[in-house]
């Protein structure tokens, strides 16, 4: 079956755009390629293969789910149904989180990411700050399973700890710590794809959505360096009642708190020390 055939196959079932890119995927061209090879003949089983994925497309199914992998921060992730699939946002927190390192640390830094799901926070920072350690933390084995292949992939050397945020994490202290955890209120509407689709354990975070924040911060003193940067990605209504729950527990920090690209307050940085 040729190349053209299949993207017209693919476009009468889903997004041409996403045809594209699967079939891309597939046979490990970029997508404007496509377009001049059109007469090229595709093997049998990577044309099984291609109807079969775009069926699950069709049927709902996000496209990285599908793919099994999403770009971040300029590196691909493997990614699957045991971790959310990561925003745009969330570059912006970790771009964020980056210019910060650089401007308030001069020696390396020890990092753990709270709620790593796939990795991609702790394995970016890994890649473009001067670290001592980073470790990932996660309470779901099967996220895990998906971080420790990403710590192959992109050759680090990550420490991987199965934990209830800082549950099992001793009286290891950090210069960084940060976390994009579940904060989406019990009986909050969202989108029907990710609803379906994305692991409600890394999405929903009680009646407030606030319940990881509060069991972070409540355990996190004991964890923090005299010099410390906590930073969160936050929902967009979330950064006054957040900035409260810091101020109750912590003394002598600064708050910051930043707004994405869509003018929404997303990330919420707070320094002691610094």
């Amino acid at each position: 079956m040729k190349i053209e055939d299949l993207l017209i196959f693919g476009k009468s079932h889903c997004h041409s755009d996403h045809a594209k890119i699967l079939l891309a995927e597939l046979i490990n061209k970029n997508p404007l390629e496509l377009l001049n090879c059109l007469n090229e003949e595709v093997d049998l089983d990577t044309v099984e293969k291609y109807k079969k994925e775009v069926l699950a497309l069709e049927e709902g199914k996000p496209l990285q789910y599908v793919i099994g992998n999403v770009n971040f921060y300029g590196n691909k992730f493997y990614i699957n149904e045991n971790v959310l699939i990561p925003r745009f946002e969330t570059e912006e927190l970790v771009e964020n989180t980056i210019s910060y390192i650089n401007e308030l640390f001069t020696e390396p830094v020890d990092i753990i990411d709270l709620g790593t799901g796939s990795g991609v926070i702790g394995l970016t920072l890994e890649k473009k700050v001067s670290t001592k350690t980073v470790d990932l933390i996660d309470i779901n084995e099967k996220a895990l399973e998906v971080t420790h292949k990403n710590c192959g992939l992109l050759k680090s050397n990550a420490n991987i700890i199965q934990s209830d945020f800082f549950d099992n994490i001793g009286n290891k202290k950090y210069d960084v710590i940060i976390s994009n955890p579940p904060y989406i209120k019990d009986n909050e509407e969202i989108e029907e794809i990710v609803k379906n689709n994305e692991p409600h354990i890394a999405l929903y975070a009680g009646e407030d959505g606030l319940e990881c924040y509060k069991k972070i911060l409540r355990t996190i003193k004991e964890h923090m360096k005299d010099k410390c940067l906590i930073a969160f990605e936050i929902g967009y209504s979330q950064a006054n009642d957040i900035t409260k729950i810091a101020k109750e527990i912590l003394n002598d920090i600064r708050i910051i708190v930043k707004k994405d690209l869509s003018g929404k307050d997303r990330m919420l940085f707070i320094t002691k020390g610094l």
